[in-house]
């Protein structure tokens, strides 16, 4: 029967500390996913491989933490979200310690793969404070909570090349390692378990195929650079990812207690903010890649900079602090006009800030003034998602949900690095002994990126005006 539930039901007194434990816990694993970039060229020398072969250090991250954090959020809403809260953070702390004490590429991969599961934190960490909170603090510590991905990725770059500048590399995963035991910590003595629970049997053959399936799908996105795009194993996976998809989707569909309750994920307004994320996913990462090859490019290209790598990361790093900073401005916009309003106004921040570097990219300052308003705009619509999920999903699907929706902002993501690494890699021009991107690629890149947050957009408008109510269930 359906029922009309507030997105929170909670009005007593929040734990003190939760929201800074929580924020804590995401620049953390936000923090651990940028850790590998600033050594990523020496990486072949320091491990003794060749350099497509170190890729698998960044590309085995990506796909366990889409593997794993759908599964993360359903075993969250079914068996504790704290619980699998600290199994998460624990696989952070083992695989940096295995990071840490490796020498080769095979330890090093193995590391960052644990490392990688530990990206269903975030998303388990929002569905706590909908089960902690009053509704009346649930945006802000929302958005608080939300900025923090960005805030981790924006920071976390100059700090990483810095160690790694400064000190030997094993350092990096050592650091990491210690800020994964103060989370722990902080969340065994300061976020309670929630007693709400979805019981049920876990659904393994869902997860293996929803595993299978994003494998054969992100693989050939991450690699096909390197394969090949029209080649006979990037062909056929993507075919694989479809068939396997559909297989999938027909199953959940069938079984009693899915790992996705494609009911729920089918809904307006649900589904349309998963296709908006999607889209800024891919609109975000457009920044993250173009942004410091542009400042490292040579200054004879007449368009580079000539900047370090602790240089460009100190040099975007604001675009971090300014997603901090919106959070309780994102908080007051979705309290007084709602979530669907912070998501339109965060995508418009994005288009302009692209817009903006397009035209001017004379300046460094153009760069920093262009990567703050996108770092605005991400931070805007970051924070507004998860209200607009959790308000359109059950209390028992709330982990699970949030989960499927930082999944779509991965895939996102990922189809961004592949897209613009090509077009990059496509429109070069050489400057003495090497080749770097051209200033066409970047510029094309950045009109790319006003595509997807124009997109982004109109998904956002399809999203259903909120009722007189927060939301609508069918249980609770």
């Amino acid at each position: 029967m359906a029922v009309e539930t507030p997105l929170s039901t909670r009005e007593v007194p929040a734990p003190r500390g939760i929201v800074p434990v929580l924020a804590t816990v995401g620049i953390g694993v936000a923090l651990m996913q940028t850790l590998i970039v600033p050594i990523l060229p020496r990486l072949p020398v320091l491990v003794g491989a060749t350099p497509d072969n170190t890729s698998w250090a960044v590309t085995a991250t990506l796909l366990a933490g889409a593997v794993v954090t759908p599964i993360s959020g359903r075993l969250g809403d079914m068996f504790g979200k704290r619980r699998m809260l600290l199994v998460s953070l624990s696989m952070m702390v083992l695989g940096s310690a295995v990071c840490a004490l490796s020498s080769t590429l095979v330890p090093l991969v193995l590391g960052r793969t644990l490392q990688g599961a530990a990206v269903g934190a975030i998303p388990l960490g929002i569905a706590i404070l909908r089960d902690e909170l009053p509704p009346r603090q649930l945006p802000s510590a929302m958005a608080t909570i939300s900025a923090t991905m960005g805030v981790g990725g924006a920071i976390g770059l100059p700090v990483a090349a810095f160690v790694a500048q400064m000190t030997d590399w094993h350092m990096l995963f050592v650091a990491s390692l210690l800020l994964g035991c103060v989370c722990i910590a902080a969340v065994l003595l300061i976020v309670p378990e929630s007693p709400r629970r979805s019981p049920g049997r876990f659904d393994f053959a869902g997860a293996l195929m929803l595993s299978a399936a994003l494998v054969l799908l992100l693989l050939p996105v991450t690699k096909g650079n390197e394969w090949g795009w029209t080649s006979p194993i990037t062909l056929g996976m993507f075919a694989g990812a479809v068939v396997v998809f559909l297989g999938w989707g027909l199953y959940e569909l069938r079984v009693e207690r899915p790992l996705v309750d494609l009911r729920v994920s089918a809904r307006r307004p649900v589904l349309t903010t998963n296709l908006a994320s999607v889209a800024l996913g891919f609109a975000m990462y457009s920044n993250v890649l173009a942004f410091p090859q542009l400042l490292m490019a040579p200054p004879e290209t007449g368009y580079g900079f000539g900047q370090t790598m602790v240089a460009a990361g100190v040099a975007l790093a604001p675009s971090g602090l300014v997603m901090m900073a919106l959070s309780p401005v994102s908080a007051r916009i979705t309290t007084r006009f709602g979530a669907r309003v912070t998501l339109a106004c965060g995508a418009a921040l994005v288009g302009l800030g692209y817009l903006t570097v397009y035209v001017l990219y004379q300046e460094l300052w153009h760069i920093i003034g262009a990567s703050m308003l996108i770092g605005a705009g991400v931070g805007l619509a970051y924070a507004a998602m998860p209200a607009l999920i959790m308000a359109a999903v059950p209390l028992r699907e709330s982990a699970a949900a949030n989960s499927l929706n930082t999944l779509m902002r991965s895939i996102g993501t990922t189809s961004a690095a592949a897209v613009v690494g090509v077009m990059l890699a496509a429109m070069t021009q050489r400057i003495g002994d090497s080749v770097v991107p051209a200033l066409e690629g970047f510029r094309a890149s950045f009109l790319l990126a006003v595509g997807a947050a124009v997109v982004a957009l109109v998904f956002t408008a399809l999203i259903p005006r909120p009722g007189p109510v927060n939301r609508r269930v069918g249980d609770a």
